[in-house]
């Protein structure tokens, strides 16, 4: 597929969104949406909000799309979109994305001096980011302005700005930049580390090339200052997707690493076991002694030592004399080369495998990687084994980010071929794992987790199927469970349609409250079976969505007693309170039984 075709597929795609009516009012935001979603599924950013603000503010002009902020409270994503609606890929002056992302660091800047929640409408979601922004701004450590644009933009990133003593990154995701992500499925070739800018020189190693041809192994012992310029570069992003984030110094092991680094720098190689980098190429060079090295690494992730590494990096930023031109770091480097014909198969279980048995030090939980689980293989091969009521259209099961493109570059390669494969499986019976736990844990009666992001929200259901309870209330066996998977979907997704016209803000919240109500009261009524077949939710029960997300919208407005909504609706005890709230029942019961 080429750039041409990905963008006018794109923006067909965005077109088909704002036609179903489950998307947000304006195509902007659609497109803001679907990239910041895309960069939530990689790792680039966590749990992103569609928050659209655009104002004059003592005559600065001020531009918000969405943002995201860590669980710690660590790390703020701030998104400013740039849309066009081009269906030949254009080029964007630098000029303009500047401008974009100077607009969105003057928001920022006035929320850090407090000088913005006052101003904003309470409607406005922008009002409480603003609060939280005032609130959280004393101890971010990373803050990025990301400006994305269906363009192509000369620069993807920019030089880094202060705010208020505070570093920003400044990046562009532009068209070309997402279409190698989804297109191609491979974003971390983005991430490469180059020894000679690094450290001066290729990495000495001693390489182990074995007899399976899937891999090839080095060993080697990274400067730490190295691994601290490549964490601050990448972040999160270095490490695996579903690995959990840095559990901070208070965790026995990073405290131990930190006192280290502090006291005995020189004693690091002996004490710490090292971490485990996977990457999808490597380019070979003679050390300036003749010895073999590594010049660079590309498609790079840390499976094992996460912890180690942003432990290297918080230590040296919270103590800048910390020296770490005394520390190398134990590395084993595996090179999987790239993915074979099939795309899954052995370099995938590879990787996951690695994953599972390298780690010695905090343990990564087997529920962590999650792509490769039964469950997600199993579901991702019965939607596409299984034809919906009409012979025609199936869902698509998007288990690793950007397998749908992947799917529809390698088996339509050509115009007939690609057009038959959109009729197949359109972009609307498209969903991804975490868009699918959003829905499965709204419905099961957990909206406080739905509320909470989607990474965390899809930790919890990753642990859940680990469960008894989780094997109880989503078994998936053969076509029939799947079937009344994706009805929770279809289900999910028409009280999204409804409630987005309906309440200008903490619409996600409301969705997920007003589905664990009508999962909670009206289960037993609602044959999800009945739902499959219709590809849809009978139009009283949509009356009833409407109905009830008002009422919901309200009562989370009187829980969070002039507190934050979005915060008050991530607490178990709002849901107490909502799930208890009298709610007008529909007046034809006979209607929901045939329903």
């Amino acid at each position: 597929m080429t750039l041409d075709e990905f963008l006018g597929q794109l923006q067909a795609d965005i077109r088909e969104r704002m036609e179903s009516g489950d998307a947000p009012p304006y195509s902007e935001m659609v497109f803001a949406e679907h990239v910041m979603d895309h960069m939530a599924e990689i790792g680039m950013t966590s749990d992103p909000v569609t928050c659209h603000y655009d104002a004059m503010v003592d005559r600065t002009k001020l531009r918000l799309s969405g943002y995201a902020v860590s669980r710690d409270d660590e790390q703020l994503d701030l998104f400013v979109s740039l849309y066009s609606g081009s269906e030949k890929p254009v080029p964007i002056p630098d000029s303009e994305t500047t401008q974009a992302a100077t607009r969105c660091l003057a928001f920022l800047t006035k929320c850090a001096e407090g000088r913005l929640a006052s101003r904003i409408d309470a409607a406005n979601d922008a009002h409480e980011l603003a609060q939280i922004i005032e609130m959280i701004f004393p101890k971010l450590d990373h803050i990025t302005v990301h400006v994305l644009t269906d363009r192509v933009a000369k620069s993807k990133s920019f030089k880094s700005r202060e705010v208020n003593g505070k570093t920003v990154r400044l990046e562009v995701m532009d068209v070309e930049r997402l279409y190698r992500h989804l297109s191609e499925g491979k974003p971390r070739d983005e991430m490469i580390l180059d020894f000679k800018t690094l450290s001066g020189s290729p990495l000495p190693c001693v390489l182990l090339p074995g007899e399976d041809t899937v891999y090839s192994t080095a060993l080697a012992a990274i400067p730490g200052e190295a691994l601290r310029l490549t964490y601050e570069k990448f972040g999160a992003r270095l490490l695996e997707a579903n690995v959990r984030s840095f559990l901070s110094a208070t965790n026995k092991v990073n405290r131990g690493i930190r006192d280290t680094l502090r006291s005995t720098p020189e004693h690091f190689v002996a004490f710490n076991n090292g971490i485990v980098v996977i990457a999808d190429a490597a380019g070979y060079e003679a050390t300036p002694e003749g010895g073999p090295g590594i010049a660079w690494l590309r498609g790079v992730q840390i499976v094992n030592g996460g912890q180690t590494t942003a432990s290297i990096y918080f230590t040296k930023k919270k103590t800048p004399d910390v020296n770490l031109g005394r520390v190398r770091v134990p590395a084993k480097i595996i090179i999987v080369g790239s993915e074979d014909e099939q795309g899954d198969s052995a370099r995938e279980i590879l990787v996951s495998n690695v994953s599972r048995f390298a780690n010695s030090q905090s343990a990564v939980k087997v529920s962590d990687l999650s792509a490769n689980r039964p469950f997600h293989r199993d579901l991702e091969r019965l939607t596409q084994a299984t034809y919906c009521p009409d012979g025609v259209t199936r869902w698509f099961y998007e288990r690793a980010a950007g397998s749908y493109n992947v799917m529809l570059s390698r088996k339509g390669d050509t115009p007939i071929r690609l057009k038959k494969l959109k009729l197949e499986f359109p972009q609307t019976h498209k969903v991804n794992k975490t868009e699918l736990a959003k829905c499965l844990m709204a419905w099961a009666g957990y909206p406080d987790i739905a509320s909470q992001g989607l990474q965390k929200n899809f930790e919890k259901f990753s642990a859940l199927l680990d469960e008894e309870e989780g094997a109880r209330r989503w078994p998936l066996t053969n076509a029939a469970d799947m079937k009344r998977i994706i009805a929770q979907v279809i289900i999910f997704r028409a009280v999204q349609k409804v409630v987005r016209p309906l309440l200008p803000a903490f619409q996600a919240n409301v969705i997920a409250y007003t589905v664990a109500l009508m999962g909670q009261r009206l289960k037993d009524k609602m044959d999800l079976d009945r739902i499959w077949a219709d590809q849809a939710l009978a139009p009283h029960l949509v009356a009833v969505a409407a109905e009830w997300a008002r009422h919901v919208d309200k009562a989370l407005h009187e829980s969070a007693a002039g507190r934050m909504v979005s915060e008050r609706a991530k607490r178990p005890e709002c849901w107490e309170q909502l799930r208890s709230i009298t709610m007008p029942m529909p007046q034809e019961e006979a209607k929901l039984r045939s329903a």
